[in-house]
């Protein structure tokens, strides 16, 4: 085997924490602190991606309340739309390049629109140390 051959969904994490986008944000604070995690994908009912919250993100919630004395709201009000995904089918080398290209340090993978795993960096140099170990 050799790593052309890895895809995508070989290496992706399946088990997520994720979000809807009625979930209070200082829930979702709460979940990322806990699972000491960066961000999550935000979905629907049917399981569709609709958005990511990040750490990031959270820190709005943080100025928000410095300023305006408010905590919260909906997920929705502060998550990040038109998230860039993958597609689970994707060969391992070529998300190395739109990781490299790109600058992201995670990818929600999809298989039509629906949120099937998430994949990092971390996974990709897994399957080269997998590969390489032979």
């Amino acid at each position: 085997m050799n790593i052309k051959s890895c895809l995508v969904k070989d290496y992706m994490a399946k088990t997520l924490v994720t979000f809807k986008p009625d979930t209070p944000v200082l829930d979702a604070v709460h979940a990322l602190v806990k699972h000491r995690i960066a961000g999550a994908p935000v979905v629907d009912d049917e399981g569709n991606l609709i958005g990511m919250l990040s750490e990031l993100d959270c820190l709005r919630v943080a100025l928000q309340a410095g300023y305006h004395g408010t905590y919260g709201g909906p997920v929705s009000e502060y998550m990040t739309k038109g998230v860039k995904t993958v597609n689970m089918e994707m060969s391992i080398v070529d998300l190395a390049q739109v990781f490299i290209d790109g600058g992201f340090r995670r990818f929600p993978v999809t298989d039509n629109n629906r949120l099937v795993g998430q994949i990092s960096r971390r996974d990709v140099l897994r399957a080269l140390e997998v590969i390489a170990a032979g």
